[in-house]
């Protein structure tokens, strides 16, 4: 499933390994790293890195939105896919 992660960016949620928040030191380190080795994708269009989303391919994926707002978005494609479940 396709979440959009902020300004016309799109990542899929099934290869999500863990969405985290950008502003602690290891974290930078870890970012730091992985555009080293070039396995960054930043989809912040020049803002801001909020939260950082690692995907099962070792990739790391930098979005200028809050984690929540991520995770909220990726539970509400849940709950519309599942259509009327929740009503019952």
């Amino acid at each position: 499933m396709l979440v959009n992660i902020g300004y016309g960016n799109v990542v899929n949620m099934d290869k999500v390994v863990s969405i985290i928040k950008a502003d602690a030191a290891p974290i930078k380190r870890m970012v730091q790293a992985a555009k080293d080795n070039n396995l960054a994708i930043d989809a912040t269009c020049g803002r801001k890195t909020k939260c950082v989303l690692v995907m099962e391919s070792g990739h790391i994926v930098l979005s200028a939105l809050l984690s929540e707002t991520i995770e909220n978005r990726a539970l509400g494609l849940h709950t519309t896919e599942r259509g009327n479940e929740d009503a019952r």
